[in-house]
């Protein structure tokens, strides 16, 4: 009886459609939640009222301090485990998988970092000379689920070689919001808590080095390397990354499958509800006719596409890459399209760059128009392509 009841769950969950269904689902309860019924202040609110009382972004419990609200323990700490989860995912690509040649890396790293300039200059030009600029770097990043999800539900009319070029450049899409996150969205520095972190690394190195098999210590100091980079001034989810760097090759594998169902079937339904808890604003038209809502749109719906694209075309003209195998320019544009659902990280980005929680709601909308335009372009344009193998020139 248990069996049959467990087996239709785990055919969900291992589906590669399930969690862009999943974190759909729970963003549409959590929008509906927050603007339905008397609940819907009590739902809002609650994930962002501090375990203190206060609104304060630390909770100091002794010498320890910590994430002050539900919504800060999600984004700050459950949200590394994402990080570690995909900072493994990109050690593994860089080591032995699609990103270990350079012949073999050169067009998704090109296409990703066209697919992050290109968008961050169409908000630039939107919010230039605005506070609002802040927020360039919400239409630069590729919701890795999503943009995979939609592709595995047109299954053949989507080559295999652009499925592996999509994730290629979604990890380095990844890799390179971390960057930005790092540097542009952290707060004051803290050298006290820097020189821990780097302690922390430096022991991690030397467990590695001397082959300690990863175990209790390695975790240990992973938490350390957390709490230090959480009140270090840099965002605390970058430690994420830094702590899935130092995980042995050897064991990367076995911790991806480990950490794969508890990320996307447990924190990132959690990161869904918490960050689109958002009360729709009555004159809702007109909040989003505004630059910032242009700027992420066209950045994801248009800048996404064209950077990839034209990046894809400059390295093919001069003959520096070929086009994934029996991929053609009309498919690869299709891709190109679906990689402008930001979701996920485009949301983290605007919760970082705004303090204003008006603000921050506007740009969480704008995210989620902007990738569900992109999910429905990038499907009926690669439903409606002509399947044809790639001749390698434009």
């Amino acid at each position: 009886m248990l069996a049959k009841l467990i087996h239709p769950f785990r055919k969900f969950v291992n589906d590669s459609r399930a969690i862009g269904i999943t974190l759909l689902a729970c963003t549409a309860i959590s929008l509906i939640v927050a603007n339905c019924g008397f609940w819907s202040d009590g739902y809002v609110d609650g994930w962002s009222a501090g375990f203190n009382g206060s609104a304060e972004h630390h909770l100091h419990i002794g010498f320890l301090s910590l994430p002050n609200s539900p919504l800060l323990v999600i984004n700050d700490a459950l949200m590394a485990l994402f990080f570690f989860l995909a900072g493994m995912e990109i050690k593994r690509e860089l080591v032995c998988g699609e990103l270990a040649s350079i012949k073999k890396s050169l067009l998704p790293v090109f296409g990703a970092v066209g697919g992050m300039l290109v968008p961050a200059l169409f908000f630039a030009l939107f919010n230039k000379g605005t506070t609002l600029i802040n927020g360039w770097a919400i239409p630069t990043a590729t919701d890795i689920a999503f943009t995979l999800g939609i592709a595995s539900l047109l299954g053949k009319r989507v080559p295999v070689a652009l499925k592996i070029f999509l994730t290629a450049l979604a990890i380095i899409d990844d890799l390179g919001a971390i960057i930005v996150i790092a540097f542009f969205y952290g707060g004051q520095l803290q050298a006290g808590y820097l020189l821990i972190c780097l302690l922390a690394v430096g022991l991690l190195w030397l467990l590695n080095y001397r082959k300690v098999p990863f175990g209790w210590m390695h975790w240990i100091l992973g938490i350390l390397l957390w709490y230090a980079m959480f009140n270090s001034g840099i965002h605390a989810t970058v430690a994420g990354v830094v702590f899935a760097l130092m995980v042995p090759i050897q064991q990367l594998e076995r911790l991806e499958l480990k950490f794969h169902l508890p990320v996307y079937f447990i924190v990132m339904p959690l990161f869904a509800l918490a960050n689109t808890a958002i009360r729709l604003p009555e004159n809702s038209l007109h909040t989003l006719s505004g630059s910032l809502s242009w700027g992420i749109i066209t950045g994801l719906c248009i800048g996404k596409p064209l950077g990839i694209c034209a990046a894809c075309y400059l390295l093919v003209r001069k003959k520096w890459a070929v086009l994934p195998s029996s991929t053609n320019w009309y498919q690869l544009l299709g891709g190109c399209m679906l990689a402008g659902i930001g979701f996920t990280m485009s949301i983290f980005i605007a919760t970082l760059a705004f303090d204003d929680n008006n603000v921050q709601d506007i740009a969480k909308i704008s995210v989620l128009i902007a990738s569900l335009l992109a999910m429905v372009a990038g499907y009926v344009w690669l439903f409606n392509s002509p399947p044809s193998p790639a001749s390698g020139k434009p």
